[in-house]
């Protein structure tokens, strides 16, 4: 799966009233120095010199605010969501557990009063059945996912509070108060009729995208009104109780082992989660271990990633697999591991893996594998990634690149995300 877009694109008059008006806003507002926040992504003490630069008025991070800030309006009048809400509940029947179904399955047989789901479900791979969208839990928690982590940097960067009590509403209700929470588990994600009741393959509805609220959360925690204590210390819990399921359960075993993305997004979630919980041990050593585990055997020595390839969907799974490994260099760097520096036995990296996108994502060349619907700018940030972690060729890129919709936000988040959407 893709993260879905955020946003669509910011007018350009939107654009240029939010950019007048958000030095008086953050003066109007006034804060404290900023503080750096315990990010396991994002780099906290980067985010604390972008607050710095521009409460002195950095013009150049005027566009960029402007534009998060119209994608932080957005939410102020949506959700909050919860889990509790889907039609039906999981099976097992407890509504606070998650439920997600498979994107790629298909029924076979028209729906009767005998067969009402058309079962059985035949498999279309980067075809999205359009009913996993309606009855499950995926599309809420997506929107919690993106609006938790860009109202918290709005917040961040403006001071506005209604920012970080949005925020602060939008994670209570999945995640913590008891008439509404989510069950720390992914018991029932991506099922399919008639078939499973869940999968392994399912932890990937979180694993692409909570690091994001891992994140949101550690911005909160810098002071953040509508965030208390007590939600700082619920939410701590929950993310430990759901970072023991990913290395306990059945399902959480069988994901680690998987070979492709799944296997690679698994080690970031995991690694992330034991970062901000403490566990700076199980997230340093899931690190280390990604050199041999992942890169070694999911990059060929030429950059390729061949069982991305092998997809219908090659450039965005390309693309995909590669945002899991920059956001998991990104955790390595805070305990100690530099995982850009790693070269495999036949001289795999994440710098030749870049490089292999890059005359595709500058439009220099078309891409030559197969891709149901290419999107130049699905590379831009793991470029940006590529080019800070100091790699020539991906700087000299960086002003070829196609802005995603809604504008290019590197310079205020830059921790790569997946910017196409398989949905589309």
């Amino acid at each position: 799966m893709g993260r879905r877009p955020r946003a669509g694109v910011v007018l350009a008059a939107v654009v240029a009233l939010a950019a007048a008006v958000v030095p008086a806003a953050s003066a109007h507002e006034g804060r404290a120095a900023p503080k750096a926040p315990a990010t396991a992504v994002l780099d906290g003490a980067r985010l604390q010199r972008t607050k710095i630069r521009l409460d002195h008025g950095d013009a150049g991070l005027r566009h960029a605010v402007a534009g998060l800030t119209a994608r932080a309006d957005g939410w102020l009048d949506q959700g909050p969501w919860t889990v509790v809400d889907k039609p039906k509940p999981a099976p097992g029947g407890d509504v606070h557990d998650y439920l997600s179904q498979a994107p790629y399955w298909w029924p076979s047989q028209p729906a009767t009063a005998d067969n009402p789901w058309g079962c059985p479900y035949v498999q279309r791979d980067g075809q999205r059945n359009p009913e996993v969208d309606t009855g499950t839990d995926r599309q809420d928690v997506e929107k919690v996912f993106d609006s938790s982590y860009d109202l918290a940097l709005a917040w961040y960067y403006t001071g506005r509070k209604q920012y970080a009590r949005k925020a602060a509403d939008v994670l209570r209700t999945w995640f913590l108060a008891p008439d509404t929470r989510m069950n720390p588990n992914l018991d029932h994600g991506q099922f399919i009729p008639c078939r499973y009741d869940g999968r392994a393959i399912g932890i990937i509805d979180f694993s692409q995208s909570y690091t994001s609220v891992l994140d949101a959360v550690a911005i909160l925690d810098t002071g953040a009104p509508g965030w208390s204590r007590t939600d700082r210390t619920a939410m701590r819990a929950w993310n430990t109780d759901f970072r023991d399921w990913l290395l306990n359960s059945p399902f959480g075993t069988e994901e680690g082992a998987a070979a492709n993305n799944h296997g690679t997004f698994y080690d970031m979630q995991l690694a992330a989660l034991a970062y901000a919980t403490g566990d700076r041990d199980l997230a340093r050593r899931t690190v280390l271990d990604a050199r041999s585990r992942r890169i070694d055997p999911q990059i060929a020595a030429d950059g390729t990633q061949p069982q991305e390839l092998a997809r219908t969907r090659s450039w965005h799974y390309s693309t995909f697999d590669l945002v899991a490994y920059t956001r998991l260099a990104a955790i390595g760097r805070h305990v100690g591991v530099d995982l850009w520096a790693y070269r495999g036995p036949d001289g795999q990296s994440l710098f030749k893996a870049v490089g292999q996108l890059l005359p595709a994502a500058t439009g220099a060349a078309p891409w030559p594998y197969p891709e149901l619907e290419f999107h130049r700018f699905a590379a831009s940030d793991v470029v940006h990634a590529a080019a800070d972690a100091g790699d020539r060729a991906a700087r000299a890129a960086v002003p070829k690149l196609e802005a995603p919709p809604g504008g290019d936000l590197w310079a205020l988040r830059p921790a790569a995300e997946q910017l196409d959407s398989i949905a589309g």
